[in-house]
């Protein structure tokens, strides 16, 4: 029995970045081996076991083999015979295709090191266009090494998977986790870019694959077009070390835009509301999780107006934040603010101009704190108007604080 290091440890070890997680593949051996030694299995699909004291994953070398399409349509088999060679010619890309033996000594048999050199993307063998998953995993590897290329064998293989229709058969949820993990990259403009490179972004979210080609008014939007726009939104909310309801409401704040009538172009009138109507059964297809939803659907309702906060009365400050549930929900608010901030900053120019309004509105909802709810309501002598008479004093001590800043 041997076992080696394999994957994402190697290729990250290589490239002199922080491994995160270690991952084995064990030579020689069956589930009773395995289990007598203590492991514990875990593998639903295929033999998988933790490690008795390092809890790391031991993985038994495997073959698998096509039967139906989509992401679960393999058979895999395991047995002692399975050699290493075996099993990472299975892999997805040369540069994860890499063991290392306990002894140090590499195994490179697809040329993993030399991409990794190159900075290269490239696929391991005709077995890629088995599992369209892949494709949404180059296009997030994209994302994390900026500097990478994808190999031209590799992005034609991708368009013919896409013309054949393997990806339209992709569970929501996969979609949904791979998008997910690559907003969350140091580049995530990229993965989108590589997806619309070979025709999948049109299949996956066609809400945003539209969006190249419309373009915006100049005086705010250097880049005019709005697909650009997008791009530059989505790397300054890696920038901005935005989390994933932030990342992700940047992403959809703008999708609006894509079906503003030609007649009116380059203004974009009532694309907030628009967006809204498009993220809503987005969400459903992808199953995205309610905190993301929900952070874009106000993120795409209010970005304007939270733009222009300058410009808007107490009253409409006070109200955007009781409609955002402000109050109650402050984090979901600042998450809010910054994808509004990083839609702000995501334009040609713009990069370096700072976001005051984020300031104001944060003082706003500290203002508004400050309005004791409960003793407005203790004085009031008709129930019916308790809201009211706490809107008003929010109000007016909102408007105070925004006289006293100007």
């Amino acid at each position: 029995m041997e076992t080696y290091i394999v994957g994402g440890a190697v290729r990250d070890e290589l490239l002199g970045r922080p491994v995160q997680d270690r991952d084995w593949v064990v030579v020689g051996a069956t589930p009773e081996m395995m289990v007598a030694r203590g492991f514990k299995p875990v593998g639903r699909d295929f033999p998988v076991f933790l490690h008795p004291e390092t809890r790391e994953e031991y993985a038994l070398a495997r073959t698998e083999r096509k039967t139906a399409p989509g992401y679960d349509g393999f058979i895999f088999h395991t047995a002692p015979e399975v050699t290493l060679e075996q099993d990472l010619v299975r892999r997805d890309l040369t540069i994860n295709a890499i063991a290392r033996s306990h002894a140090g000594d590499l195994v490179d048999p697809h040329g993993g090191r030399a991409d990794l050199a190159a900075r290269v993307l490239r696929h391991v063998s005709p077995a890629f266009a088995e599992d369209p998953v892949r494709i949404l995993r180059l296009a997030r590897f994209a994302a994390r090494f900026a500097d990478f290329s994808v190999a031209p064998e590799t992005r034609a293989l991708m368009v013919r998977m896409v013309d054949d229709g393997e990806i339209d058969a992709l569970v929501p949820e996969r979609v949904w986790q791979e998008l997910a993990r690559g907003l969350m990259e140091t580049r995530p403009a990229r993965m989108f870019e590589v997806l619309r490179d070979c025709g999948a972004l049109a299949r996956l979210l066609p809400e945003l694959d539209c969006l190249w080609g419309v373009p915006q008014r100049a005086e705010y939007h250097p880049e005019v077009d709005t697909g650009v726009h997008m791009m530059m939104v989505m790397d300054m909310s890696a920038h901005l070390a935005a989390p994933l309801p932030a990342r992700f409401a940047a992403l959809t704040h703008d999708l609006g835009k894509g079906n503003t009538p030609d007649s009116v172009l380059p203004r974009h009138i009532g694309h907030e509301q628009r967006s809204v109507d498009l993220i809503m059964p987005l969400c459903a297809r992808l199953r995205v999780p309610a905190e993301c939803r929900d952070t874009a659907l106000l993120t795409a309702r209010y970005h304007g107006d939270i733009h222009r906060v300058a410009e808007l009365r107490a009253g409409t400050v006070v109200r955007l934040l009781e409609r955002c549930d402000a109050l109650r929900r402050p984090g979901r608010f600042d998450q809010v603010l910054t994808a509004c901030e990083a839609d702000y900053r995501g334009r040609l120019g713009w990069e370096n101009k700072s976001y005051s309004q984020a300031g104001i509105w944060r003082e706003a909802l500290e203002t508004i704190r400050t309005v004791d709810a409960g003793d407005i309501a203790r004085s009031c002598d008709d129930p019916a108007r308790i809201a009211d008479a706490v809107h008003h004093a929010r109000v007016i001590a909102v408007a105070a604080r925004l006289d006293k800043q100007s």
